[in-house]
């Protein structure tokens, strides 16, 4: 076996000068030094790892696996067979994924290579979320699932006895269609507790969910990241209610780790009462490709009940998305990010509030550490619609028009029974560049006054 620590040993009788082996050798261990402290400290590190670095601890940890065992006899109905080897570039080489049938985080014996490498990501999770605002949490793992099949599983995991008649679940007004379908999924009843219009904001009062609370609920929701005019619950004081109510407490903090704001409220409730699962999207916190999630707890029970209500093995490729951005950011990276996030939001606001004044409009009152909302009173309801089509052909992505509901009727989305203000939502999240700002607004505005006139 070569130990490439001291791959200098295998040519101490050639020709190459000693000093040149040393260098080489230098140079080498320098390359191989963050994979050591990884394996060691199994934290996330605090400067980027290089691509190449990422791409060596993969392919390492990848042929660990049995499906790159040349002299193997594979007679299973699943041995990681593979039509092509753009299979092999598309999963870094885990074709066989991770976990075993009954348990996601259960060793997987085809795959060695691949459970070090799901052991490892699930430590740099809660490592992470621990540098991150959460250093109360005790278990994190990542799953191959949209935040809404997380909420799902983790519903499956944390219901009562299949006798009880505790079926119901608490749900401050969240009108986001994954959510809501997470719940039909498992075969809940939402008992919804109405948001409120209170200035411009959408907030669901502590006093209106204890209200709420019958001999049939067994679990409450709470969220942090949503979009205006919703603001964040009162999770502190849920987590409290769930606590005296013995009630299962699920977070929803969909794009919540970018915000040290939303993070600190999470930690707050973790300490002022219960607090089961929290759960955060890999894409719109990490920046992966969409298709993972992170679901975190102070309790590693809860963790751990949660693994094994998966059914089946999972695909590697959301977990493995997930390693690679922790490698490739590191703290630092992170941090850079956040600041650059920050800074954007501010922007996003200064400049929409300076084309708000320019068209008789104003910024909407609403505390999100991400996103901003601007009134669009001045624009009828056929107007409205032609304003997302119009930021649609200036190929802006991502913004949310609302149009007041008429006669007080309900608009999916503003979660309340009427919000009165038509409405326009843009976001400053997380890898957005300050470019993108100033040529969104600039559009903005010139879709704005293309159809207003």
């Amino acid at each position: 076996m070569v130990d490439f620590n001291n791959i200098i040993d295998f040519f101490e009788q050639s020709n190459i000068p000693e000093n040149m082996l040393k260098r080489g050798q230098l140079v080498l261990n320098n390359f191989l030094k963050p994979i050591k402290i990884l394996f060691e400290q199994k934290n996330v590190p605090k400067e980027p790892w290089s691509d190449d670095q990422i791409e060596f601890l993969l392919e390492i940890l990848s042929n660990m696996d049995t499906d790159k065992d040349s002299q193997a006899s594979r007679v299973g109905e699943r041995e990681a067979r593979i039509a092509s080897r753009l299979h092999l570039k598309m999963s870094a080489g885990f074709c066989h994924g991770v976990g075993r049938s009954g348990f996601l985080t259960a060793p997987q014996p085809k795959a060695p290579g691949g459970s070090i490498m799901y052991e490892i990501t699930n430590y740099l999770a809660r490592n992470f979320l621990k540098n991150f605002g959460l250093p109360n949490i005790n278990k994190a793992i990542v799953v191959p699932l949209c935040t809404g099949m997380s909420l799902a599983l983790s519903l499956g995991a944390l219901k009562p006895d299949i006798h009880s008649n505790k079926t119901k679940i608490l749900v401050p007004q969240i009108e986001h269609r994954s959510i809501l379908k997470a719940f039909d999924l498992m075969g809940f009843t939402q008992k919804v507790v109405e948001g409120k219009v209170f200035g411009d904001a959408v907030r669901i009062p502590i006093e209106d969910i204890r209200a709420s609370l019958d001999s049939e609920c067994f679990s409450v929701i709470s969220l942090t990241s949503f979009f205006p005019p919703r603001e964040h619950d009162d999770i502190k004081e849920i987590s409290k209610f769930a606590k005296d109510n013995n009630l299962v407490h699920i977070i929803i903090n969909a794009y919540g780790v970018q915000s040290p704001e939303w993070m600190k409220l999470i930690r707050s409730a973790i300490d002022a009462g219960r607090v089961d699962v929290i759960i955060q999207s890999t894409d719109k916190n990490f920046l992966t490709p969409v298709g993972g999630a992170v679901i975190a707890s102070p309790d590693e029970e809860v963790i751990t009940k949660i693994s094994q209500a998966y059914p089946g093995r999972a695909s590697a490729a959301p977990v493995v998305n997930f390693l690679i951005s922790m490698l490739s950011l590191g703290i630092n990276g992170y941090l850079k990010l956040i600041e650059q996030q920050q800074k954007n939001r501010n922007l996003l606001e200064e400049k929409l509030r300076e084309v708000a004044s320019k068209v008789n409009e104003r910024v909407l009152e609403i505390f999100n550490p991400v996103a901003v909302a601007v009134s669009l009173e001045n624009l009828k309801k056929e107007k409205l619609d032609a304003l997302g089509g119009a930021l649609y052909n200036l190929r802006v992505t991502g913004p949310r028009v609302y149009h007041s509901g008429e006669s007080g009727e309900s608009v999916f989305g503003t979660c309340c029974k009427y919000y009165p203000t038509p409405y326009i939502v843009m976001n400053a999240a997380i890898g957005a560049r300050e470019e993108d700002i100033f040529s969104a607004v600039e559009r903005f505005e010139k879709a704005y006054k293309q159809v207003a006139s």
